[in-house]
């Protein structure tokens, strides 16, 4: 047997190989020269790049090409796609139809916005025409102002004054708002962070609110510690054609003894069709055991503030103790009263059970995109950490369990506002009543589709809680709880997140920009247009992460949208025409395909139920599906649904792209930019490109 050689004990002494290097040539002159230094020099990587041929790099090229080309062709079916667009809306008015302002404010606005338009385009003319005779006088930081031998004409001279009181005047007015808004900026920034440690905080100590194991025990409904108190459901809805059948169906089928449960159906529809869709469905339910009733009011007075309150003003609400809210569009789980009830057992002083909205329709288009990321950090982050460490949040007006005592003490509905929901909650919070919000506990619903319904939404959440501020400032003032719940009602809920965020979005990204651009005196430093409103859409976009793609359209958008709640914000705070409009947001009667299959589910279970209740005779059933069968069977008068051209955002539009241009002249790389996204984004919007498409 031969002896066993094992050389690589000797090569392993030392890190660094020792001996004379090895050198093979081999003689055929295919092979290469390999030099061999150790026994692992033969296992190291090989440089890709060496087996390389000429032929290989080039496809390498013509890949890259290729990919750059597609590039390139997409970029440029978007920009065809845009310009058609704007020829067919804009210029021919083909499918649209021009937005109708009601309000002397918005219509001011506009004046307002056509102003600073028409100046910006006289004064980019101007500096055009200086630049072009060599006028360059901001090729630096510092202001040169020519000298009297050097004034070259009166057009020059013109130019010179204009300089001159440009320097003096504007700039340090234009510098002192643009200060006082990044001071705001700032603030806003830091209450936003403070939200969102508050909301790590949260997840990392598993923080959530809690009840004793399971007090319900639908089985033993008579056994030590059950509790079933008496809940009264109710719906309010106003022609809500396309989602009140799934409502009512999902609400009918929530788990808890029938006998302790009332729904209500509070239909304020003004269309004869609707109201016996309605009845037809409420009818449907009580054949097959359900507790439910049907109400319409003749005067419907008050929003959806007065339909509550005048369901609650009937006699058999007494024998209630909690009532739950549900809109039109919303489809509650089976076991939502199960999740939410049991909160208020053994908490006295517990007035709200609040539950967190989830979208059907998320994925929709852009626009329901870009809601959910909003609605996210809403629920994730505002409305928890202020239901942990406070107590408190706004209503959500929908989704809710409320103890009827509550309500009561705090003065029951009110219609002196759009935002009944903030409005009963802000009164209950001066009465001591605490709120619990359950941030697993999620109930389906829809987000508006097209950007005409979710303008109006928009508007009516921004216009009511400045109303409603004016309203409860001195009840607030005068009310007995401590200082700095006062200080957080007045400084964090009202005016830092309901009138200094539209506020200086509006004044700082889309007026103070365009005009720095005119007047480079007045600087708006990089970060502030850059760095701070990435990092926060950054932080607004953290609960939705799936969401990430969309951070530079969903920034965008937000500067866009800031024009509409400025508009509102100004509306209610000093009580404008529009500040008390309520226009029902519109649906379109989306559910999920899983939702879907549960539903019909739940329903042939319910069907299959063996007890039958009679509330109505079969006469009367009968009678009715043949009004339901004539009314859908009956001609209908064609709508005709067009898309909208919304001035504003137009104008705004054009006025950011001239200061686009503008900053062409001065070099100002990051801001052209900013200005040249933003105009697009602002033009997208006022074409109504965004959203739901009608053609």
């Amino acid at each position: 047997m031969p002896p066993s050689l094992d050389f690589s004990r000797w090569w392993a002494k030392g890190n660094t190989s020792k001996g004379n290097p090895v050198v093979v040539t081999m003689e055929n002159p295919n092979y290469s020269v390999l030099e061999i230094n150790g026994p692992d020099e033969v296992f190291r990587p090989v440089d890709k790049d060496r087996g390389k041929n000429a032929k290989q790099f080039t496809w390498v090229l013509l890949l890259k090409a290729h990919k750059a080309v597609g590039c390139v062709a997409w970029l440029g079916n978007i920009l065809w796609s845009l310009l058609g667009s704007i020829k067919k809306r804009l210029i021919f008015g083909q499918g649209v139809t021009v937005e109708n302002e009601k309000s002397g404010k918005g219509r001011t606005l506009y004046r307002v916005i056509m102003g600073f338009l028409v100046m910006a385009l006289a004064f980019l003319a101007f500096e055009l025409v200086a630049h072009l005779k060599g006028w360059h006088y901001f090729q630096t930081n510092s202001l040169h102002i020519p000298q009297t031998l050097e004034i070259k004409g009166w057009l020059h001279s013109i130019y010179f004054v204009w300089l001159e009181f440009r320097a003096d005047y504007i700039a340090p007015a234009i510098q002192a708002l643009t200060n006082f808004c990044v001071a705001l900026f700032l603030i806003q920034s830091a209450d936003r962070m403070l939200l969102c440690l508050g909301c790590f905080w949260i997840k990392f100590k598993k923080i959530k609110p809690r009840f004793e194991e399971t007090p319900l025990k639908s089985d033993d409904l008579e056994g030590a510690g059950c509790y079933y108190p008496k809940v009264l459901v109710q719906i309010p809805m106003c022609n809500e054609r396309e989602v009140y059948e799934q409502s009512i169906s999902a609400v009918c089928q929530i788990d808890w003894p029938k006998e302790r449960l009332l729904i209500q159906v509070l239909d304020d529809s003004d269309d004869d069709s609707i109201q016996w869709l309605i009845k037809g469905e409420v009818a449907k339910w009580n054949q097959r055991g359900v507790n439910i009733i049907y109400r319409h009011r003749l005067v419907r007075t008050g929003y959806k503030a007065g339909n509550l309150k005048s369901a609650m003003n009937c006699d058999y609400v007494k024998d209630y103790e909690f009532v739950a809210i549900f809109d039109a569009d919303f489809q509650p789980n089976p076991d939502f009263l199960k999740l939410t009830v049991p909160h208020f057992k053994d908490n006295p002083e517990l007035g709200l059970v609040q539950a967190r909205w989830a979208f059907v329709n998320r994925d929709e288009n852009l626009l329901t995109r870009l809601q959910n990321i909003n609605l996210c950090f809403h629920f994730e982050v505002e409305q928890q950490v202020n239901g942990v460490f406070l107590n408190f949040f706004g209503f959500n007006g929908t989704a809710g369990v409320w103890r009827i005592k509550a309500l009561e003490e705090s003065g029951g509905w009110l219609e002196r506002t759009t935002v009944e929901d903030m409005d009963i909650a802000v009164r209950a919070h001066l009465n001591g009543w605490k709120f619990i919000f359950l941030n697993d506990v999620k109930v389906l619903c829809e987000l508006p589709e097209s950007y005409e319904a979710y303008k109006k939404q928009q508007h009516r959440w921004h216009s009511g809680p400045m109303h409603l501020f004016r309203l409860c400032l001195p009840a607030i003032i005068s009310s007995k709880m401590m200082f700095w719940k006062k200080a957080n009602l007045i400084l964090l809920f009202f005016l830092l997140r309901k009138l200094i965020l539209p506020f200086y979005s509006f004044t700082l990204f889309c007026i103070i920009l365009p005009l720095t651009m005119f007047v480079p005196e007045a600087e708006l430093s990089m970060w502030v247009i850059c760095y701070v409103p990435v990092f926060m859409s950054f932080m607004n976009i953290l609960p939705s992460l799936r969401s990430f793609p969309f951070i530079v359209p969903y920034l965008l958008f937000e500067n866009t949208m800031s024009v509409t709640k400025f508009n509102a914000m100004v509306s209610g705070l000093f009580k404008l025409g529009s500040s008390y409009e309520w226009v029902v947001t519109k649906k379109a009667g989306r559910s999920s395909e899983p939702d879907l299959l549960a539903v019909e589910e739940r329903e042939s279970k319910a069907m299959n139920h063996p007890q039958l209740y009679r509330g109505t005779s079969d006469s009367g059933l009968s009678e009715l599906n043949k009004l339901i069968e004539h009314q859908e069977a009956g001609p209908k008068p064609p709508v005709k649904k067009l898309n909208k051209i919304y001035k504003k955002e137009l104008a705004l539009a054009f006025l950011l792209l001239t200061a686009a241009l503008r900053s062409l002249l001065s070099a100002q790389g990051v801001h052209f930019y900013f200005l040249l996204f933003q105009g697009v984004s602002f033009l997208l919007v006022g074409l109504d490109l965004i959203g739901e498409q009608i053609s």
